[in-house]
């Protein structure tokens, strides 16, 4: 895979939606139309004015929607004047008792408008016979038409010109069906046209009212009903069963018209003949004629057929229409003929098809009727498969009947993915769309799922990533409008936004109550979603490219395990509800006032998610999961910044963006581990996170965003058999570490069977996912995964992307010049680091006593630094933070468990070594996304590094403002200098 080759212009080849296919359709309309007529025959038509009011007419009881305008004029010198000044897209010449003028006119026209349609209109049929003997030689004129007094039939030349100007396009783009007309006669084509173009238009009309979503959208689904196209000889017929034979819905023919330049009265069914050999699948066909005997012709062909003698013609073509394309309602009927049900639409067809009798399978099944009827409704994909279907391909009618609905189902969710679907119990534990469960904003996480589907549906990742699915979890999004409409319909507004207690404003949501819609539809989700669900906030701010909120917010895992599926119920609202509550934690509160936003402007939508995983001895968790950022700030060997890194661990992907102990690597460069055996064995994975399903009740409120969540031994896992490919093992003989567990052993969490042995292509699948999203985004990304290494249905384990968020980077120019400061003044100098920019205004520095430290009481400075925090943001002030390990860390162990609203108005923070104390910055974890997105320096200084370094000494003479057990605040007389070089991680701090 060359990566430099892969690039989102390239791959992505985005799925058109209807919409967009139907902007596509009918570019070419008729909008101005020249009508040249004598002042007794433009009487005669527009008959005091009404001819406007009946063409407007004849559009608006079809919907549509642009009445083309008719200019008339009386003369052809007035034509030829009014054409110089003008652009029509039709011209319409009419005959009257002078039929020499008109075709004169015509040809002067025709020389300066050689490119604009221009059809003859005759007044009456006693002038037909002159114009269909001459009809041929007239090269000046496109068609003639005549006109018995009634307006539609300029319906029907105006739609004639329209579809034979659109046909290639619109078939190759949208799929259009075709309907053949031969027909030489103009008495008779002027009569059938205007009755097909309003029959068809009625069912495109009907089929838009079913499941049009809004007003734009019928308008521009009526652009995809079939196109009719006229010919009248057997070589133009040819030629267009030639080109459309993909898209033809039906072919009505006369017996009697030109072939090989003379009548030939054999030529319709020639014809037939030449269609039913091209055709892959028999379509229906109608044979018309004056002789009656030319029916059992007809019959030999396999075609219907109408006397044009008889008395009901127009009804015996609509007749052949609804019965033999399938326009109107479906009727389903038993073998003797009988009708047993019928379906008005789609949605009803498929529900009734799932109960009929097996004889009204067998009956319809022998006909085609089902992929004739789904044709006429623009259902092209399921009626192309079902087409070649024979019932004799069955062993029983309940197994065509399977495979039918199967082939409904499968092209259902084939036209619904990479989109937002509107709520169906039947599709919400599918992972191929989003499923919008109330109206309203997805918020920033929702957007953000919402957008990694439909690029995942929009790119043949098979080609890129070999030996990995790469999916979304099923999900779910209760829109914002909701959280507006919980809101006032509980009448909260006024309690929860003029309340400062937390408390009280959480006990005010857990009392209030869904209406009883969103409640049925949670409990149908419910009833479909069997697996564990994570319920995580999806606020408007939350993950924007602007200012991402990240952790901030509440996310509750819950077993959904119970057997009484009203208490799922009540545990899926509780969740909801504390979702909703967390905007006014602390931690949001402090958030809100760091980034200047107010916290009314916040609404919050809820994302609904399968959680990753499977059942492993009473715990669910995933195989792997991670973070992954395109831009890594503590790159190290040759690695670039630009390369990335990636965080991985066993278990639930809250152990990584907690800031545990989790496994680093470039993505670029998985074999490379700069730190030494020792370290891994210190360091490596020593518990995970999983959801305990021996919990079927548990307590979100008492208990919090834990309560079903259990911390689990590394070595459970091992007797779950899920670490096969996760883990090496460490022989001591050989101080070397041995992928695998078949040996006896300390373990090490290292994925090294999959990042070193290719056992599964992650790190090529990082790789490109990380270029492919920061080039959709527009900056560097962050995105969260998890692992099911259980195979899927094609074979394959799934990469499953949970989450997407930008990384903000502000950067400007910052040069770091260590000649130009005296050492004396240096209180801090480092390479490793992230921050950019120059700050000259920071008096105050808060730092735990390296003296004090234990690493057992880390929990009680993290509480020590909060009450210190809490008097800086009275203040208004800014300090400069340091202390010994990783800071936000989960795991007391590793670092002082800080949460970002902790330390909100430290400015810089710095991480220094101690002996026997890892110094590992927490990389991937919420708290790193809030310090790297508000531009906070975070900087780390090893202990007894040969170039970094950190003069505590510098501390210890200065002004103490406040001591507690662990923690001092001084200040400095002037205000510190702080250069922050992001390109090159290095920062300086002086005075």
């Amino acid at each position: 895979m060359e990566l430099e080759n892969i690039s989102l212009a390239n791959i992505y080849k985005r799925k058109k939606t209807d919409r967009d296919i139907f902007q596509e359709l009918m570019p070419t309309k008729v909008k101005e139309v020249l009508l040249i007529a004598t002042l007794y025959d433009s009487y005669s038509i527009v008959r005091e004015g009404q001819f406007s009011d009946k063409i407007f007419g004849e559009y608006l009881q079809l919907n549509l929607y642009a009445a083309p305008r008719f200019t008339s004029v009386n003369s052809q010198e007035d034509a030829l004047l009014t054409l110089k000044h003008k652009d029509f897209d039709l011209i319409i010449v009419m005959a009257g008792v002078d039929k020499n003028t008109p075709v004169q006119t015509s040809k002067e026209i025709r020389a300066i408008r050689p490119r604009v349609p221009l059809l003859l209109l005759v007044n009456n049929n006693a002038d037909l016979r002159y114009f269909q003997a001459e009809g041929r030689k007239l090269d000046s004129i496109d068609r003639i038409f005549v006109w018995n007094g009634n307006s539609n039939v300029f319906l029907a030349m105006i739609k004639y010109i329209e579809d034979k100007k659109n046909v290639a396009r619109d078939t190759q783009n949208g799929n259009v069906r075709v309907i053949l007309l031969v027909e030489d006669s103009i008495q008779y084509y002027s009569r059938y046209l205007p009755m097909l173009y309003t029959t068809v238009m009625t069912q495109t009309q009907i089929l838009v009212q079913e499941d049009a979503t809004d007003e734009l959208h019928k308008i521009l689904k009526m652009r995809a009903r079939p196109k009719v196209l006229l010919v009248d000889t057997y070589e133009e017929a040819v030629r267009l069963i030639n080109a459309y034979r993909r898209y033809i819905l039906c072919v009505i023919s006369d017996v009697k018209f030109e072939k090989d330049g003379v009548d030939n009265e054999d030529a319709g069914i020639e014809l037939l003949k030449y269609a039913k050999q091209t055709f892959k699948y028999p379509i229906p066909s109608l044979l018309q004629s004056h002789d009656i005997s030319n029916a059992e012709r007809a019959k030999s062909v396999g075609a219907d057929f109408i006397n044009k003698n008889s008395e009901s013609l127009s009804m015996d073509i609509l007749n052949f229409l609804y019965r033999r394309l399938g326009f109107g309602n479906f009727v389903f009927k038993g073998m003797d003929g009988k009708p047993l049900a019928e379906a008005e639409n789609l949605q009803e067809f498929q529900e009734k098809f799932s109960t009929i009798p097996a004889e009204a399978m067998l009956y319809h099944g022998k006909r085609n009727s089902f992929s004739t009827w789904l044709m006429a409704r623009g259902e092209i994909n399921m009626a192309e498969r079902l087409r070649p279907i024979k019932t004799e391909d069955f062993e029983s009618a309940e197994e065509l009947r399977n495979f039918c609905l199967n082939v409904f189902r499968s092209v259902r969710y084939e036209k619904l993915k990479g989109t937002i679907v509107n709520f169906d119990p039947v599709l919400v534990d599918h992972n191929r769309f989003v499923v919008r469960l109330a109206k309203g904003s997805l918020g920033g996480k929702g957007r953000g799922i919402a957008f990694i589907c439909h690029i995942i549906e929009n790119i043949d990742f098979q080609n890129y990533i070999k030996g990995m699915n790469i999916r979304i979890p099923a999900t779910a999004v209760l829109g914002a409008l909701e959280f507006d409409k919980f809101i006032e319909m509980n009448n909260l507004y006024d309690d929860i936004y003029s309340l400062n207690d937390f408390e009280s404003i959480r006990q005010h949501f857990l009392e209030s109550e869904f209406d009883e819609k969103i409640r049925k539809r949670l409990i149908k989700y419910l009833e479909k979603m069997k697996k564990p669900l994570a319920v995580r906030s999806s606020g408007l701010f939350e993950d924007s490219l602007l200012q991402p909120f990240s952790g901030v917010y509440s996310t509750y895992l819950i077993p959904n395990n119970h057997t009484d599926i009203l208490i799922r119920y009540q545990q899926l609202e509780t969740a909801i509800k504390l979702v909703y509550a967390s905007i006014f934690t602390d931690s949001a509160q402090a958030y809100f006032d760091a980034v200047n936003y107010k916290i009314e402007e916040e609404k919050m939508a809820v994302v609904i998610q399968e959680v990753i995983g499977h059942n492993y001895n009473d715990k669910y968790y995933p195989s792997v999961s991670g973070v992954a950022q395109s831009f890594n700030y503590y790159p190290i060997s040759y690695m670039k910044p630009e390369d990335g890194f990636s965080v991985a661990a066993v278990g639930l992907g809250m152990y990584v963006v907690g800031g545990e102990n989790s496994y680093r690597f470039c993505p670029l460069y998985p074999n490379i581990n700069p730190t030494s055996v020792k370290d891994q064995l210190r360091d490596s994975q020593k518990h995970f996170y999983a959801i305990d399903l021996t919990k079927d009740n548990f307590d979100l409120i008492t208990d919090g965003e834990d309560a079903a969540i259990k911390r689990f031994r590394i070595k459970d896992a091992e007797e779950d058999e899920t670490l096969e490919h996760s883990t090496s093992t460490y022989i001591m003989e050989n101080d070397d570490l041995i992928p695998g567990i078949q040996m006896k052993g300390p373990r090490v969490v290292d994925f090294a069977n999959i990042l070193k042995y290719g056992y599964l292509p992650l790190a090529e699948t990082l790789q490109v996912l990380l270029k492919l999203f920061k080039e959709a985004m527009g900056s560097p990304v962050e995105i969260e995964y998890a692992i099911d290494l259980e195979k899927a249905e094609n074979g394959l384990p799934t990469f499953y992307l949970l989450q997407i968020k930008p990384l903000i980077r502000i950067e400007e120019k910052v040069e770091i010049d260590m000649g130009a400061v005296d050492e004396d003044k240096i209180l801090m100098y480092a390479e490793r680091g992230m921050g950019n920019g120059k700050i000259n205004d920071i008096k105050d520095v808060v730092f735990v006593d390296p003296v004090k430290f234990n690493k057992m009481k880390t929990k009680q400075m993290a509480e020590e630094i909060r009450k210190l925090n809490l008097r800086f943001e009275a203040q208004g002030k800014e300090y400069i933070l340091i202390g010994p390990g990783r800071w936000g860390s989960r795991d007391p162990y590793t670092g002082i468990p800080v949460l970002w609203a902790h330390i909100s108005k430290a400015r810089i923070i710095v991480e220094m070594g101690l002996p026997d104390f890892p110094l590992d910055a927490s990389l991937g974890s919420h708290f790193f996304h809030n310090v790297t997105s508000m531009n906070v320096g975070y900087f780390s200084v090893p202990h007894n590094s040969r170039s970094s370094k950190l003069k505590m000494e510098k501390l210890t003479d200065k002004n103490l403002v406040e001591e507690t057990e662990f923690i001092k605040h001084v200040e400095f007389k002037e205000p510190l200098t702080v250069l922050m070089n992001g390109k090159e991680q290095k920062a300086l701090i002086y005075c």
